[in-house]
């Protein structure tokens, strides 16, 4: 038996290599005016003058090649989402991680073998430009689907904002915004739409391919009068799973089949309903109830709406994929808090493990590439890119607690990982082994996974891919906040399998950042002038005690300001009467 599947592997790559391509997309980043929610025009980020922006399509084994040109304002970079990027982490895309960022009018080309299947998308990672537009579908197709189908749709769920990103983030990071209530959406959007529809012909099977590509919205998806069976999460091939609806937060993607009715007398709501508790306020003018229409025949009526709060129980852990992996015992544990408090800069961070992620001066993988035998010393790497070193082809597994009353979706660049256990509470590993390990010989993969509020969620992957990969929330305000990690794997075999393009040293020079030796761009390990981050409060304040001395400050500056404006409001009066007074005195 094993030998027939390594049989129809071989084949299956032989194959793949006939028919390999070349597929070339030439992306003039640029600024349009657009208003998805008919709601408010705005200025976006599209792409060669366009919005939405194209769908990137491939097959295993193509090479994919994006030419970049920038033409905003402000440096830019893409990530191809999920994408492994074996032997070509250069060209992962975030900024001051993998490489800098392309300067205004400067061009860059992203050259990516695809190596996988499934869905995924691309996005800006400078900043948080993928909140203004900078975002789209990635699909990459089997030479050979694992499940049959007639036709397939791309449906890209995205909350919406009337104000560009700077502007909020600048706020939500604000000393004035002391409990980190993030910026709400004003809309949520289907394919970049309101009213977006999805012809069905009676008697078809359809693969929806579903994307989240929010800031923040999490949704809740399922379909009138249609069941749905999951056959893909994040890549990942999975044993059929018949669901009614399921949730999507941020980044996650999932492929469902589709059995279309056997009539077109009636159309169908397709519904993407936002979850209301990632909101901290849910403005009475927002519709979390995001709709899209499944037609069958465009004069026909829509059946009855099956409009609801209630939506069945689901856990991703217990897919199986389709091609097993089994787990191993990890040669690394780290255990990761993740929180939120006011730190001694009096603004509200996300912190691992009491630390802020902060952008080192020099890209990571630059310095994992400059500094010899240093590569595998954390120091090396400064304290606030929160670095976590291992060596090639250690099982490394990372145990996420959420200690924060929002529920957060972790993603980790460069592969998919086992979630191999959960469990609520806060695990301490001084109170002994992980308790929530889940039995399976073949566990759950994917790249991006929701660990609740007060839970906790084990993950489990082999380091076989050397490069600089962060680990990150991927609610844009909280990585922007500082919830990262930067995985650097193998350090000992990146200088013979990773090599860096002169382009990449050129927007280096352009934009003024060092491009080699340590995270401050100095020699071995003297990290003087390295970027720093605020850190939490000394003491013993509790969350709600700082919020209250903020809280406190804050006042006391608004009233001082209002005594220094009563009290020039009263010299102009005084200087006025002084005034008429004199006036009066040389009358008379």
């Amino acid at each position: 038996m094993l030998a027939s599947i390594k049989s129809l592997a071989l084949l299956a790559l032989a194959a793949t290599a006939a028919q390999a391509a070349v597929v070339t997309y030439n992306w003039n980043i640029t600024y349009v005016n657009a208003n998805p929610d008919g709601l408010h025009e705005r200025r976006v980020i599209g792409v060669n003058g366009q919005f939405p922006i194209p769908t990137i399509n491939v097959t295993l084994g193509d090479t994919l090649v994006i030419n970049v040109i920038n033409q905003i304002d402000q440096p830019t970079s893409l990530h191809s989402h999920g994408l492994f990027q074996t032997g070509n982490a250069q060209f992962d895309g975030p900024s001051m991680v993998t490489q800098c960022p392309i300067p205004p009018g400067a061009n860059f080309t992203y050259t990516i073998p695809i190596e996988q299947h499934g869905t995924y998308w691309i996005h800006g990672h400078n900043r948080g430009q993928y909140v203004d537009g900078l975002r789209g579908p990635l699909i990459i197709h089997n030479t050979n689907e694992t499940y049959k189908y007639d036709e397939e749709y791309t449906i890209a769920l995205a909350d919406w904002y009337h104000t560009e990103h700077e502007i909020m983030l600048e706020q939500y990071l604000s000393i004035f915004n002391p409990s980190g209530a993030e910026p709400v959406p004003e809309s949520g959007l289907i394919n970049q739409k309101t009213d977006a529809k999805f012809n069905f012909v009676p008697g078809k099977t359809y693969r929806l391919r579903i994307i989240n590509m929010s800031a923040l919205a999490m949704f809740h998806f399922y379909i009138d009068g249609h069941e749905m069976e999951i056959i893909e999460v994040d890549g990942i091939d999975v044993e059929r799973k018949v669901v009614t609806s399921f949730p999507v937060t941020a980044a996650q993607r999932y492929s469902v089949l589709v059995k279309a009715r056997a009539d077109a007398t009636k159309n169908f709501i397709l519904h993407a309903d936002m979850d209301p508790a990632m909101f901290d306020v849910v403005p009475p003018e927002l519709e979390l109830k995001v709709k899209g229409t499944i037609v069958y025949n465009e004069t026909a009526p829509l059946a009855d709406s099956g409009v609801t709060d209630e939506y069945e129980p689901f856990n991703d852990a217990l897919l199986v994929p389709v091609i097993p992996e089994t787990t191993q015992l990890p040669d690394q544990i780290f255990p990761l808090t993740a929180a939120f408090s006011v730190l001694n800069d009096y603004s509200n961070k996300a912190t691992f493990n009491d630390i802020t992620y902060v952008m080192p001066k020099v890209p990571t993988l630059y310095t994992a590439l400059t500094t010899g035998n240093l590569s595998s010393n954390p120091e090396v790497y400064g304290k606030y890119s929160h670095p976590m070193v291992v060596k090639h082809n250690e099982w490394v597994e990372i145990i996420i607690n959420n200690d924060d009353p929002g529920n957060h979706p972790f993603h980790l660049h460069g592969h998919v990982f086992q979630i191999v256990g959960r469990s609520t509470g806060k695990y301490d590993p001084a109170d002994g082994p992980y308790p929530g390990y889940i039995n399976s010989t073949n566990p759950s993969r994917r790249d991006t996974v929701l660990v609740p509020s007060e839970e906790n969620v084990a993950i489990r992957f082999k380091a076989n891919n050397p490069g600089v990969w962060l680990f990150h929330c991927h609610i844009e305000w909280h990585l922007q906040a500082g919830l990262a990690t930067t995985l650097i794997e193998a350090p000992e075999v990146m200088p013979s399998v990773l090599k860096i393009d002169p382009t990449h040293i050129e927007h280096c020079k352009a934009l003024g950042i060092p491009y080699r030796g340590n995270a401050a761009g100095n020699e071995g390990l003297d990290l003087t002038g390295a970027n720093v981050g605020p850190d939490p409060l000394p003491g013993t304040f509790t969350a709600k005690g700082i919020v209250a001395l903020v809280f406190t400050i804050i006042s006391a500056f608004l009233g001082l300001a209002t005594v220094i404006w009563y009290a020039r409001e009263d010299d102009a009066q005084i200087s006025a009467q002084i005034a008429q007074a004199k006036n009066t005195e040389e009358q008379h």
